[in-house]
């Protein structure tokens, strides 16, 4: 089975740009676009995250990101889809930026590993970005689905613990027409897995993200992950907002 990749932007966050890039450019200020990623093909509409449910839009916002915001039911919509009709969601992570949406999704079975389910009711005071009431409603409804080792979703879909980024994070191995793709399951941009040449002549192959389970093994996964596909989709890069398809 062959699948395309369309990535939705359902949000942003303006913020020193050291949370993606961990040691490196602290005081510059970034926008990053937040995503839905739209996986078609195969008789199930898949989705990987779900984005913010309530994003701003902006002209500043989008210039900054090269592409539109949507909502979530807007982004479906390009594709003929509406929340109710999506079968599967798939999670890189439970952030709340990644799952804001999923109550909507009366229908779908959602799929996360299950230490993001046991960091999501009990975080660490350090990582306020967990908030269970965007998962309580599927959560009731039966619709979760606890992995917790690597697993083949659907026949081209395989979910790859990469715990880079939270405990329980999620790569995403997608098999397209272009080749295998690696939906990253760590909130980078694309600098994090090809640094610039000042970074790489530190012998530094990688830049682990800003937040981190642990700098030494996130950078290890990271250089892991390079590997694992023909093309590797950091979470927030801005370049994915202005296009249709990816890799093009």
């Amino acid at each position: 089975m062959q699948y395309k990749i369309h990535p939705l932007c359902m949000g942003t966050k303006v913020f020193d740009k050291g949370m993606m890039t961990y040691q490196h450019d602290y005081g510059t200020p970034y926008t990053i676009p937040i995503y839905t990623w739209y996986i078609e093909g195969g008789d199930k509409n898949i989705l990987v995250d779900t984005g913010e449910m309530q994003p701003i839009v902006s002209e500043e916002r989008e210039k900054a990101i090269g592409g539109h915001i949507y909502t979530f039911e807007e982004g479906l919509a390009k594709f003929g889809l509406k929340p109710e009709d999506i079968d599967i969601i798939i999670h890189t992570h439970l952030h709340n930026d990644h799952c804001e949406n999923d109550y909507k999704c009366v229908n779908a079975k959602v799929y996360v590993h299950e230490l993001e389910l046991e960091h999501v009711h009990n975080p660490h005071p350090l990582d306020f970005r967990y908030l269970e009431d965007y998962v309580e409603d599927v959560e009731d409804n039966g619709q979760i689905v606890a992995v917790d080792r690597d697993t083949e979703v659907v026949p081209g879909i395989t979910m790859i613990h990469t715990p880079a980024h939270t405990p329980g994070g999620m790569s995403v191995k997608v098999e397209t027409e272009k080749g295998t793709v690696l939906i990253c399951g760590f909130c980078t941009i694309l600098e994090n897995l090809y640094p610039p040449k000042e970074v790489r002549a530190m012998e530094m192959e990688v830049i682990p993200p800003g937040t981190n389970t642990g700098p030494n093994e996130a950078y290890d996964i990271l250089v892991k992950a390079k590997g694992m596909a023909d093309f590797v989709l950091p979470l927030h890069e801005p370049k994915w907002a202005s296009m249709e398809t990816v890799p093009e």
